[in-house]
């Protein structure tokens, strides 16, 4: 690893250096250039970028790492150790991170810090945790002989991280390749520098900037990958198992977008509702609204005024009181703005957005569309937005049609204060993961689960990216969040509960 660069943040959330390195953490030629998010795209600094060679580099090492040093030749406590380290170096330089993470991505600077970075953290220390409790089996026979079933991890694993969350979490065993996208490398390459100074043995993660044609096409290729989880398009992602069945029918983990239903009963607390209803750059976003028809207006209402208020909100990332922060880069913004031309001239009404917000830079009006039919485009097709499309319904079961009628069973989001409903809906709805009477609010001891296309074997893998239980089973799984109705007063709640 050659070559730094120090970014000085003079802003009003973070002031202080941050120095990366800009090379590979291997070795590398050429480069990328960084651009920053938060004003004009203007170019932050040109980091090395890989080859197919590079991989190949990377493979060695991480071969040799798994045989000698890693894995099964790592007490699952060392691990544990190692891990745990490097999650209190992250918390330790917390505000480093969340201002690359702004800076990269253009996330809002207490989002990043408190909502991505923290999840990392959290989830680095439950894995930590399971280093050294992964245990085997064993099964009676007969009583001439007996048999065990164990454990054991992958080898050498493939990722291929998304520019939205581009932190990766390290799992037992494995020795690991990551690709971080080619818009938002920063973070990882930071985390490299924690990696080593946590006492990690060289080889057991390595970290190939480039891009998807080159250094993802290689890593999906190299029959020495056992495993590889992609998370970004479905149309990259159609590549991944094409390559895998080509080379060593490696084992494959998709993640390839959503598009979650919000289904909100007349019953629900409709402050709540709102609330709880996102306007973001997630898959599992609530980006399809249906709201029962006894609500409907003062929930447009109230969800209007929370646009309106993103809408004055809107701006640089580090920023006190900024809500709403900017697409992550030129493409991606025209994309948006090309779904949102889309959706005007096929009967979808703009109610509110529908442009650029300002002159400069990458930011777009939190949009709300109304007036949408199941089958338009907008409501079909993941736009990873800010937009939002809101239908009326009439009943339960209409909701329920409406609500599966899409390719994507990621996520839903039911809001009702009948809990036998809320149950029942959201297992009536195809998604993997549910919440009742919240939103996206995880915890690293829950799977977060998908079905449907375009998800493959997604299980205990969205969070921790590699799984802790690496038995097969022939069911896929669910899960439900349930928040619990009554009010619990602040003398009682955790702090750290959401």
């Amino acid at each position: 690893m050659s070559g730094t660069y120090t970014h000085k943040f003079d802003t009003e959330a973070y002031k202080g250096d941050v120095t990366i390195h800009t090379g590979l953490f291997i070795v590398g030629g050429g480069s990328i250039e960084v651009k920053s998010l938060t004003a004009t795209g203007k170019v932050v600094t040109s980091l090395s970028v890989g080859t197919k060679k590079d991989v190949d580099l990377a493979v060695d090492a991480a071969l040799k790492a798994y045989k000698t040093t890693w894995g099964l030749r790592c007490p699952g406590s060392e691990r544990g150790k190692l891990i745990n380290k490097l999650a209190d170096l992250i918390e330790k330089h917390i505000d480093k991170f969340a201002a690359l993470e702004a800076l990269d991505v253009g996330k809002v600077f207490k989002n990043a810090k408190y909502m991505d970075i923290t999840g990392a953290i959290s989830t680095f220390r439950y894995y930590a945790g399971w280093a050294d409790k992964v245990q085997g089996k064993t099964i009676e026979t007969r009583d001439t002989k007996f048999a065990y079933i164990r454990h054991e991890p992958y080898g050498v694993v493939g990722q291929i991280v998304p520019w939205n969350f581009p932190m990766p979490a390290l799992a037992t065993g494995n020795t690991i390749i990551l690709k971080p996208s080619e818009i938002t490398p920063l973070s990882a390459l930071k985390l490299a520098d924690l990696i080593n100074e946590a006492g990690f043995p060289p080889g057991v993660v390595n970290i190939v900037n480039g891009y998807g044609h080159t250094v993802g096409q290689a890593i999906t290729e190299r029959p020495q990958i056992q495993k590889v989880a992609f998370t970004g398009s479905t149309l990259t992602g159609r590549k991944v198992p094409k390559a895998s069945a080509e080379t060593n029918l490696k084992v494959v983990t998709l993640e390839l977008g959503g598009k979650s239903p919000t289904v909100i009963f007349d019953d629900a607390a409709l402050d709540q509702s709102v609330q709880w209803a996102s306007i973001g750059q997630a898959c599992s976003a609530d980006s399809r609204i249906f709201v029962q028809e006894g609500i409907y207006d003062a929930f447009l209402a109230k969800f209007t005024e929370v646009a309106r208020g993103l809408a004055r909100n809107t701006g640089d990332p580090f920023t006190s009181g900024t809500e709403h922060g900017p697409q992550v880069f030129q493409l991606q913004f025209d994309r948006v703005i090309n779904y949102i031309d889309i959706g005007k001239p096929h009967g979808a009404k703009v109610h509110i957005g529908g442009e650029r917000h300002g002159t400069e830079g990458f930011f777009i009006k939190p949009t709300i569309f109304t007036e949408c039919s199941p089958s338009m485009r907008i409501s079909q097709e993941e736009i990873f937005r800010p937009v939002s499309t809101i239908t009326m319904f009439k009943t339960e079961e209409e909701a329920i049609e409406m609500a599966n009628n899409t390719v994507y069973g990621l996520a839903c989001h039911i809001f009702t204060q009948n809990i036998s409903r809320g149950i029942r809906v959201a297992h009536a709805l195809e998604a993997g993961s549910a919440w009742v009477n919240s939103a996206q609010t995880t915890e690293p001891s829950v799977p977060l689960e998908a079905t449907s296309s375009p998800v493959l074997d997604a299980s205990w893998e969205n969070m921790p990216s590699i799984r802790i239980f690496l038995l097969i089973v022939g069911t896929p799984l669910a899960t439900v969040f349930i928040r619990l109705p009554f009010q619990i007063y602040p003398s009682q709640r955790c702090p750290y509960q959401h």
